[in-house]
């Protein structure tokens, strides 16, 4: 199958740039939260993302992973549904290099990436997403080496009783409740779920159990907000990791977070400090009904402090902070490990040419007892032409220190290294963003220079593979943005377009074999319409089209309806509606169409 989205792309793109009747849409303005200098989502210049609660609802989606592969140049690579197991890429980078943080609360993993996902919330309790593409290290330090994911949750959100209840293919029953309550001086949320699935195919089976609490106190002033999460998920994992004969796998994972946060403002001077507990356990077992064969049990605890600072003077906005955290590790594969980690950060925004060019340079410095020092400069410059136009550019160094997976591990076909070296990278961006009432575009050009990538290497068939600091990659690539609302029939109707190219330059690597061969998304579309032509009743679209560099390409197209009717709504949702043969990774292949039934009930 040909890429033949572009052309469709190009021809909304003009269709809408020429509309004569743009119907203008206030937009709420967004604040992006997760860098210590609190600004508009126009203001940045960086190439961001919103994925707004209304475009949640609009989705259609019952899980963070779905939710992601509706954004070009984010690459969520899932093992079977529901998001049970997924790996998350921002272009073309490893699943290791993609940092997760939650209300601005960093919860990587230091055994593997592979298990970043695994504290994704429930999509009821998200406000929203701000996925941040391109080097980050020196806005978060350690693992945003090709970009960031925060996940910012609901605050208030006032008296009320949702039941949720849902019902499909492959088996699937979904129920969740979630209760809000306010008061003169706090609010809370809390919001249980349970999904679980028969399996589309053969030991693909799934039990998910979330457990949310946010409760905000002395909402009237500084407010002090407190949440916990606990995700548990029990799941059949044909073929998920080893070759595809491996079909008795199996796993269960654990994923808990305790938060604390506020924020202090004082004049021109605004705190945010953080206290927070992350856990993760993971047990893989090789043969389902057989532990005794293979089996690997991993418990990360992650124990942080930060505080993030901003001052306003006269020249401007200085945004400094300090984030400490240990990580404990115990497992029977890795061993007992621990790791004291420090970073300080330090930028100031510039406003300069009556405020229409703004400069921001800044610095992470990184401390960790097992790898030392580290120092991580980079630059932001914006340029303003009007309200409607900016350009911007940015440069930066970023990084990434092994996992303990890298390190350490160890099985009858597998060897990690101490001794290997954090992965480094010198990335560029330039681009441009149009805002203007009801239609949006933004355009980047993007280039990734990274060294001592990691990659399991080994010169003869029956050698192990060997954790080696072997790879020079340079990736470039583009990104393209449109999106355009109207109204048609009296009702809000909306197109949004996306695409992203990349380029894999792999320099020659000496070794025979190589496992983690490079196998980017080169050409990335999706493209949604949200539509609504009679007042209780909408509908949304979703196309998307991956081709791999490695050739492989495949579209998938789903679906879903809502029907309103006061406090009750029934939704269903379709995926794979042609019935596509295709696998994201791994070899693991998705399940054909499938259908979701759903009835939500608010009490107020």
């Amino acid at each position: 199958m040909k890429l033949n989205l572009i052309p469709i792309l190009l021809v909304i793109f003009s269709i809408t740039a020429q509309a004569q009747e743009l119907q203008q849409q206030q937009l709420d303005p967004v604040i992006i939260t997760s860098t210590r200098i609190d600004l508009p989502f126009s203001e940045n210049s960086r190439t961001i993302t919103v994925i707004t609660q209304e475009d949640i609802e609009k989705s259609g989606t019952t899980n963070v992973a779905d939710l992601l592969q509706q954004v070009a140049g984010v690459d969520v690579r899932r093992r079977g549904t529901s998001g049970m197991q997924a790996d998350l890429y921002i272009r073309g980078g490893g699943f290791d290099q993609t940092l997760l943080l939650i209300d601005g609360i960093k919860v990587e993993d230091a055994q593997t990436g592979h298990h970043t996902m695994n504290m994704a919330l429930p999509i009821e309790v998200i406000e929203r997403i701000e996925i941040i593409k391109g080097p980050a290290a020196r806005v978060f330090g350690q693992n945003a080496f090709t970009g960031a994911i925060n996940i910012v949750t609901k605050k208030n959100i006032g008296n009320l009783v949702s039941l949720t209840a849902q019902a499909g293919s492959f088996g699937q029953i979904n129920g969740s409740v979630m209760v809000g309550s306010q008061f003169e001086k706090s609010s809370h949320i809390i919001q249980v779920s349970r999904n679980t699935s028969e399996g589309y195919r053969h030991n693909t089976d799934y039990d998910n159990q979330n457990y949310f609490i946010k409760s905000s106190f002395n909402t009237n002033k500084a407010p002090i907000n407190l949440i916990a999460s606990f995700q548990e998920r029990k799941f059949g994992a044909n073929g998920f990791y080893a070759s595809p004969s491996a079909i008795n796998q199996y796993e269960e994972t654990q994923a808990s977070l305790i938060g604390v946060t506020t924020k202090i403002e004082k004049g021109k001077l605004t705190l945010k400090p953080r206290l927070y507990w992350k856990r993760n356990q993971d047990m893989y077992v090789f043969v389902r009904d057989n532990p005794s064969i293979y089996r690997n049990l991993h418990q990360t605890n992650k124990v942080g402090a930060a505080i993030d600072a901003s001052y306003k003077s006269n020249i401007g906005v200085t945004g400094f902070g300090v984030d400490l955290a240990k990580v404990y590790l115990a497992s029977n594969n890795l061993g007992n490990r621990n790791r004291f980690m420090t970073t300080l950060f330090l930028e100031h925004r510039f406003k300069l040419l009556d405020n229409k060019l703004d400069v921001t340079p800044g610095v992470a410095v990184n401390y960790f007892s097992d790898f030392k020092f580290h120092g991580f400069p980079g630059l932001d410059v914006g340029y303003k032409i009007n309200d409607a136009v900016k350009v911007y550019g940015n440069i930066g160094y970023t990084y990434r220190i092994p996992t303990y997976t890298d390190l350490f591990y160890s099985d009858p076909t597998t060897l990690g290294d101490e001794n290997l070296d954090p992965e480094e990278a010198l990335a560029q961006e330039l681009g441009l963003k149009y805002r203007n009432g009801s239609f949006n575009a933004s355009f980047a050009a993007f280039n990734r220079d990274s060294k001592k990538l990691i990659d399991y290497v080994k010169e003869n068939e029956t050698d192990l593979w060997q954790a080696t600091n072997i790879r020079d990659l340079n990736t470039k690539g583009i990104e393209i943005n449109a999106s355009y609302g109207f109204k048609l029939a009296g009702y809000n109707q909306s197109i949004k377009t996306g695409y992203t190219f990349l380029e894999d330059d792999l320099k020659a690597v000496q070794n025979n074999f190589s496992r983690y061969s490079i196998n980017s998304l080169k050409h990335h579309a999706i493209g949604s319409l949200q539509t609504q032509f009679f007042k209780n009743i909408s509908q949304n679209i979703i196309y998307k089209y991956a081709e791999r560099t490695s050739g492989e390409n495949y579209a998938v197209v789903d679906a879903n309806v809502r029907f309103q009717l006061n406090n009750l709504e029934i939704s269903v949702l379709a995926n794979n509606i042609f019935n596509t043969e295709y696998t994201e990774t791994n070899l693991v292949p998705m399940p054909k169409g499938n259908l979701l039934f759903g009835l939500k009930y608010n009490f107020k």
